[in-house]
């Protein structure tokens, strides 16, 4: 079994992030070569007994489905993360276990992040969701596009919400949750949970007895029970280092940590790369939007995050969007992924070229960062202003902000 790659995501809430924000943030770590689309879906009505394709397979739909923005490997149904117009975010973690994960396709843990956010208004009904199309439909599936091996993992997901967060974590059907409201908290490819479950599969404890992993003596800790033999460290070198900030926690504190190669939580290794990054605000006070910023493209220290708000009229973006291959797509067609195609989106073009740059020319590569950073101090501070504004927002000026901010970058790159 191949060892899951090293993502990390994370949450802040009050008092340790500032001015009553709850701040999420999420590194996507991948295969180097993968490329991930930012990808808006505006909410729906479906027709009743429809169904829903997901990846591998096709699932019951439901009657109506939220608006959601997401950024997902571009070979596949569902996401790495994402947030819906109700200020519900979602990742997950591929993480291993003691119990390998099933190679039979069945839902993904990126078609369960896409499914709670869909389906779910806040981090708890998120949470329902996700633990009930686990026990009817199960995971599994090749995480990866590649026809040589199939490499499935079982799930962690954190999932949030303006009040509260859910820590999920699940082997096959079976899974616990711990509710989080305080401090800082991090996820990764480790298994996290111990003797604190505020929920859990019913059958959980009886199966780790079955398989003789517990005796039924004594406290039941999770991350014991099922985490392989030789694993039992704790993951999160990227806890210490938000931890460590003296000062609260902020949207540039979440992004700085994502693109801190020094502590691993930025991976740029042979086989893996942070291929994608999202930061997402959660004001606790209604009145105020939550903020959505999302990269689009790989390594977060050399990537633009750029800011997105959920209004009625969202301006779709499709040069954060992968080509489409329809019926034709190698992932869709059996056996699966006799070719690759090229699924390089226009912004994941652009962005090769400054890549190269900062990667070959250090002086060139120094101005370039520079004038990078100032493209994303701008965002930053306009929606700065919206948070602290006592108006209301303009729906009619956030609309298109996401595709405004797309377009500079990329004539800014040309």
């Amino acid at each position: 079994m191949a060892a899951a790659p090293p993502s990390y995501c994370f949450v802040a809430f009050p008092p340790r992030a500032k001015d009553g924000l709850v701040v999420f943030g999420k590194n996507s770590a991948r295969p180097r070569d993968e490329v991930q689309e930012v990808v808006y879906f505006s909410a729906a009505d479906h027709e009743q007994e429809s169904k829903v394709e997901c990846t591998y397979i096709s699932i019951d739909q439901v009657p109506r489905t939220h608006a959601i923005m997401i950024s997902r490997p571009a070979w596949l149904w569902g996401a790495e993360m994402g947030a819906n117009e109700h200020g519900v975010c979602i990742a997950n973690e591929a993480v291993n276990t003691r119990e390998p994960a099933a190679e039979i396709e069945a839902l993904l843990g990126m078609d369960l992040v896409r499914l709670g956010l869909e389906r779910g208004e806040t981090a708890k009904e998120a949470l329902d969701v996700i633990v009930s199309l686990l026990e009817e439909h199960g995971q599994g599936g090749n995480y990866y596009e590649d026809a040589n091996s199939c490499h499935s993992f079982q799930s962690a997901y954190l999932i949030v919400d303006r009040d509260e967060a859910w820590v999920l974590e699940t082997v096959g059907k079976y899974w616990a949750a711990e509710k989080v409201t305080e401090g800082v908290r991090c996820i990764c490819n480790r298994l996290s949970l111990t003797t604190k479950m505020d929920a859990e599969h019913p059958e959980l404890r009886s199966y780790a007895q079955s398989q003789g992993w517990w005796t039924g003596e004594g406290e039941f800790n999770f991350s014991e029970v099922f985490s392989p033999v030789e694993d039992h460290l704790d993951c999160c070198a990227g806890k210490d280092s938000l931890e460590k900030q003296e000062e609260s926690i902020t949207v540039q504190t979440m992004m700085n940590t994502l693109r801190d190669k020094a502590s691993g939580v930025c991976i740029d290794s042979e086989s893996f790369l942070t291929t994608a990054s999202g930061v997402s605000v959660l004001p606790q006070n209604r009145s105020a939007p939550c903020i959505h910023y999302f990269t689009g493209t790989p390594d977060p220290s050399r990537s633009i995050f750029k800011p997105f708000i959920f209004v009625d009229d969202v301006k779709l973006v499709p040069k954060t969007q992968s080509p489409c291959f329809g019926d034709d797509d190698p992932a869709k067609k059996e056996p699966r992924f006799q070719e690759k195609p090229d699924r390089r989106h226009e912004l994941y073009k652009a962005h090769e070229w400054a890549r190269a740059i900062l990667e070959s020319d250090q002086e060139q590569g120094r101005k370039l960062r520079s004038t990078m950073l100032e493209l994303e101090k701008q965002g930053l501070e306009a929606m700065e202003e919206i948070l602290t504004s006592s108006g209301p927002l303009d729906p009619a000026e956030v609309g298109d902000l996401f595709y405004d901010c797309v377009d500079t970058e990329i004539k800014f790159f040309k």
